[in-house]
């Protein structure tokens, strides 16, 4: 997908809630190198609302460490906690327009009534369990229809509310730029505001990449389950819809998503250890199937000949980079 004036438009979205490690340079090389290749424009944004996980320097360190290994983008810098009124605009919207609704069921309240073994929810919201890809238990939709609106549901409960939008297929079926057809398996109603009136991120992306004029997403495949929401709430807002391209994760031994209990991979560990930029991009290099050795290289390096169709399609060992 390319933008009205004929342009790709995509983005690199780290989160300040810790370090960038080679999972995250992984995704963001790819997704560099996607948009470059094609002559496009490519943004930075700073996802920084989950206020009690982000970590005082990690925004200024993620911008040092992108710099670092040669990743660069066009504009200012958009960060996302200094536009919570254009969300919450967009969630009264929704309100307004019956897709959302008042909720105060607490995180407790969900999980219990998920593991009810009398109450099949994925198979109540889709009529097939088990094709049913979520990233959390799929809410029953106790609220749905409870209260007239957020005040309402506090004064008749006495608790913050979030907000929920009411999902009523059970497919939403899209072409991945990576992975293909996927039929966007959905269940549950999904949390856009937070109790504490704060974006969920299934809605502040989807504000920010149609603000953007984003036109590619390219992601980690762990957020996949979120596309077929966040397709969702597009239709819904009236919002153009980027290309979506789901990458294959960095893992660890175990087979899962790269994390601290494999080890140190933070960028920030190799820099001060003295591995250097092209070493590290050449690792990723050959970890993508873009380079036959792990040569050092630059990202320009790699521009000329880059195909996504040459990215293994499983999921790789990160844990074994072998770089010090």
């Amino acid at each position: 997908m390319t933008s009205s004036s004929g342009t790709v438009v995509g983005r690199l979205a780290p989160s300040p809630t810790g370090v960038l490690h080679l999972g995250n340079a992984r995704t963001f090389l790819l997704a560099w190198l996607s948009v470059r290749s094609r002559g496009g424009t490519l943004l930075l944004r700073i996802e920084d609302i989950d206020g009690p996980r982000v970590k005082a320097g990690a925004t200024q360190q993620a911008i040092e460490d992108l710099r670092w290994l040669g990743l660069d983008w066009q504009g200012e810098v958009l960060i996302q906690s200094s536009r919570r009124m254009l969300y919450r605009a967009a969630a009264q919207r929704l309100v307004d327009l019956g897709l959302a609704y008042a909720c105060v069921c607490t995180r407790k309240e969900v999980d219990e009534a998920a593991s009810a073994p009398h109450v099949d929810l994925a198979a109540a919201a889709s009529g097939d369990a088990g094709a049913v890809a979520t990233d959390g238990p799929v809410y029953p939709g106790t609220c749905r229809g409870r209260f007239a609106s957020l005040e309402d549901a506090q004064q008749q409960t006495g608790r913050e509310a979030a907000l929920r939008f009411r999902v009523d297929v059970s497919t939403v079926p899209f072409d991945d730029g990576f992975r293909g057809a996927q039929s966007g398996a959905i269940a549950g109603d999904f949390v856009i505001q937070k109790r504490d009136g704060g974006p969920a991120y299934q809605l502040a992306v989807v504000v920010d990449d149609a603000a953007q004029a984003v036109t590619e997403v390219l992601r980690a495949d762990d957020l996949l389950p979120s596309t077929p929401r966040q397709l969702l709430l597009y239709r819904a807002l009236g919002l153009p819809e980027p290309t979506f391209v789901h990458v294959p994760l960095l893992v660890g031994t175990d087979g899962l998503r790269l994390a601290k209990r494999h080890g140190d991979t933070s960028l920030r560990y190799f820099r001060e250890r003295g591995v250097t930029a092209e070493d590290l991009v050449g690792y990723l290099a050959k970890s993508c199937g873009l380079r036959a050795s792990s040569s050092g290289c630059t990202p320009q390096d790699l521009l000329a000949d880059f195909d996504l169709r040459k990215l293994p399609t499983a999921a790789m060992r990160g844990d074994d980079h072998g770089l010090l």
